[in-house]
């Protein structure tokens, strides 16, 4: 099946209203690829009025509706501010805020229902890769997280490459994709096929044209070098290149 490849950059905590140039920026970049933002929910309204042809996203959503939960954000308010998509089950929010598979389908649950994209992340820890359980940690992680109707896209991040310089070997990579794709496929039948599965963690204009060249890698979730249209730019060049 032919994925059209996805380039998604987390701003995690970062960015304010000077930030917003970098948005305009990757926004206009032309490609036959499609690009994201998941930028801090004080940006997302700004940045969808200056660029609203292009797919803003938030970085985690809240599984309730509304209510009581000071400090949380629902699906219904990013879409008033203008986002089209959403992040769930990030590493950061399940290991900082105890974030467990069942709390990270629930989320995708109310997402998918108010009309958001999700990208649903997983990934293992180095204690994990080094016991030799990666793929077996991350497929449970995959079947306990998944909603009962098919994500947009998997974003596959080992945790101890986030942000460190250190990727697997893109054998590696390879591998845990296409077991990836076959926990999709028993879940979704025909419809897993179409679910992108991207690859994130230190990813770099240097080492972004060997990734993209990876059968099942469907594109990527990038951190710190989404900041910047120079750093981010020729990851999404890449990534057209290898479409």
């Amino acid at each position: 099946m032919n994925r059209r490849k996805l380039v998604a950059g987390n701003w995690k905590m970062h960015g304010v209203a000077d930030d917003l140039a970098e948005v305009r920026a990757i926004a206009a970049a032309g490609g036959e690829v499609d690009v994201a933002l998941c930028l801090p929910a004080t940006l997302i309204e700004r940045a969808a009025r200056i660029v609203p042809d292009f797919a803003i996203g938030g970085q985690d959503i809240h599984r309730a509706d509304k209510g009581a939960h000071t400090g949380s954000v629902s699906a219904a308010m990013l879409l008033d501010a203008g986002a089209t998509l959403t992040l769930v089950g990030h590493s950061e929010r399940r290991e900082a805020h105890g974030e467990s598979d069942a709390d990270v389908r629930d989320k995708a649950e109310t997402a998918l229902a108010a009309g958001l994209e999700v990208v649903l992340c997983i990934g293992e820890s180095d204690a994990v890769r080094e016991a030799g359980q990666a793929i077996a940690t991350v497929t449970a992680q995959l079947d306990a997280s998944l909603p009962e109707h098919p994500v947009h896209a998997i974003a596959y991040e080992p945790i101890w490459a986030i942000g460190t310089g250190k990727i697997p070997s893109l054998d590696d990579i390879g591998e845990m994709h296409a077991a990836l794709r076959e926990r999709l496929v028993t879940t979704y039948g025909e419809a897993g096929k179409g679910v992108r599965i991207l690859y994130g963690g230190s990813v770099k204009p240097a080492n972004a044209v060997d990734i993209f060249g990876i059968p099942d890698v469907d594109g990527a979730l990038v951190g710190g070098a989404s900041l910047k249209a120079a750093d981010f730019l020729p990851i999404v060049a890449a990534a057209d290149a290898a479409r």
